[in-house]
């Protein structure tokens, strides 16, 4: 039987799902089909509360940012969070039925809530294989990524590392191997590529239309008026705006393109010299993974200002608040042959990881061994060795047998 991964996610963020349809991809590349199912277990639950949710949710980071801010900093330090975050009991009899049903050999969450829901199913004696969590966010990383234990933790970059070594994780359980993105950027990195500024190419600029972005009509309007740049705008499913920046774009001397929702992302990121768009965590990543640096105009507040933080640090793009800050930003990247922009794109090599996904699917793999030859050897009848109790005996590597804070019952 061919070992299997259980992905569990989430909608709150797209984050959370572009990293599991990647590891997803990858275990499958690796183990054969369908040996990775994707879960979200709030939808499967309850659809419609889960509907609500997720609206709610981006109602109040697109409309609500400082209360959302003040939401994020409470669920990072309030005792009381990881009580809400085991779930209901629907919940937590769906992910016991659905891990019966599987039989995975182990569980990666990209959404930190689950690890406390299985903390109690543990308890209750219905999950023994290892629990990692990959972790979507950079630098600003919610406490709840790290406080129910895991037996391992995957980290897009050595900055978020550091966060964790100063929470108290063992280093031993922490993987630096980027962030799970789409194996096309891996598949094609030497297919696509921006045309040479220096040779005089007209320089290309992808703007990704996220809903709620303030000024974006504006921001596009600006984009089209420079007469020597190719534009790229993406919009989604905003037909309105799409309708309207296509007639602003008629007539360019050099060709625009409005698109509406498209899963060309990692092509057009890939053959555009710069991205404009907010931090979002898939976004960041997948520019990284592209080498295409990013000037960010809009940070929701929370997991959203390390990504941020993460392209200042390492000098990767620019942050604009306004639409003329965006252009000034451009404007000042293309000059003399892009000098600006050769140095944002070189200073992103450091954080390119566009084979994230297949690394931490081997890893994964290699732990999944690695507890199964122990477990084999504890049982060996040739091997004496003291009597254990049943959380003693999980893999020394493997800490999700903790009880999540205030967490005593063992019923499911």
């Amino acid at each position: 039987m061919k070992d299997r991964l259980l992905i569990l996610t989430a909608g709150f963020g797209e984050g959370h799902n572009a990293a599991a349809r990647a590891m997803a991809s990858a275990w499958n590349a690796l183990h054969g089909p369908d040996t990775a199912p994707v879960a979200d277990i709030y939808a499967l639950a309850s659809p419609r509360m889960a509907a609500l949710a997720r609206r709610g949710y981006l109602g109040l980071i697109n409309r609500a940012p400082r209360l959302w801010s003040r939401a994020y900093r409470w669920l990072d330090q309030s005792r009381m969070s990881p009580v809400l975050l085991r779930g209901t009991p629907t919940e937590r009899r769906v992910l016991a039925e659905l891990i019966a049903r599987e039989q995975p050999a182990a569980i990666a969450c990209t959404y930190p809530a689950y690890a406390f829901m299985l903390a109690r199913l543990r308890q209750a004696g219905l999950v023994e294989m290892p629990i990692f969590n990959i972790v979507t966010d950079s630098i600003s990383i919610n406490s709840l990524w790290w406080r129910s234990g895991a037996a391992g933790w995957f980290l897009p970059n050595e900055d978020s590392a550091e966060v964790l070594l100063r929470a108290g994780a063992d280093p031993s359980r922490l993987h630096v191997l980027g962030f799970p993105v789409a194996s096309f950027f891996a598949e094609n990195e030497n297919r696509f590529a921006p045309p040479s500024l220096t040779a005089g190419a007209a320089p290309r600029v992808l703007y990704i239309i996220n809903s709620g972005t303030r000024g974006a009509a504006e921001t596009a309007r600006r984009l089209l008026l420079q007469p020597n740049w190719e534009v790229t705008c993406t919009v989604g499913r905003d037909e309105k705006l799409r309708a309207a920046l296509s007639r602003l774009a008629s007539g360019r001397p050099v060709a625009a393109n409005i698109l509406g929702w498209t899963n060309e992302i990692p092509r057009l990121l890939m053959s555009h010299h710069v991205v404009v768009s907010k931090a979002g965590g898939a976004t960041t990543q997948e520019a990284l993974a592209a080498r295409c640096p990013m000037i960010v105009n809009l940070v929701v507040p929370g997991q959203e200002e390390g990504n941020s933080e993460l392209l200042r640090r390492h000098g990767i793009g620019a942050f604009a608040e306004d639409p003329d800050a965006v252009v000034r930003e451009l404007q000042r990247a293309f000059r003399d042959g892009g000098a600006v922009w050769k140095k944002w794109r070189s200073a992103s090599e450091p954080l390119y990881r566009p084979r994230a996904a297949l690394e931490i699917a081997a890893e994964v793999y290699r732990r999944v061994r690695a507890k199964r030859d122990s477990d084999a050897i504890s049982s060996s009848p040739s091997t004496k060795v003291p009597r254990r109790s049943r959380a003693d005996s999980l893999h020394p590597t493997d800490t999700t047998s903790h009880r999540a804070p205030g967490s005593a019952s063992a019923s499911v």
